[in-house]
């Protein structure tokens, strides 16, 4: 997955960055596994119950300098980009991205480009 400097999510006029204060351990405190390549994944099923089959899944890569980002949603099996926005059955899935991202927010993960 290729990252860049800002992204956001399909449909979404919000745009963010890795946070200057951003750390390494910050991100793993928040949920980030680090990957053999030094990059940190983030993936949450966007549903109140862990047995939600159909529900997509938020996918947040920071790459291993902490400089560069991608965000996206994708079906449940991790094969399709979906538009959260755009379907008015993600009402979940929105308010639960909205949680995810305020929280990333406030403990400077992340801020808006």
């Amino acid at each position: 997955m290729a990252t860049k400097p800002m992204d956001g999510l399909l449909g979404s006029k919000d745009k963010y960055k890795v946070s200057s204060e951003a750390k390494r351990y910050t991100l793993k405190d928040h949920g980030f596994l680090e990957n053999k390549n030094g990059s940190f994944a983030y993936e949450r099923t966007l549903s109140r119950l862990v047995t939600d089959k159909a529900a997509p899944k938020l996918k947040i890569t920071i790459s291993k300098d902490l400089s560069e980002l991608k965000i996206v949603t994708v079906s449940n099996n991790g094969l399709k980009k979906i538009d959260i926005y755009k379907d008015e059955n993600q009402e979940q899935a929105r308010i639960m991205v909205e949680g995810i991202f305020n929280t990333f927010l406030e403990e400077n993960v992340l801020e808006r480009a």
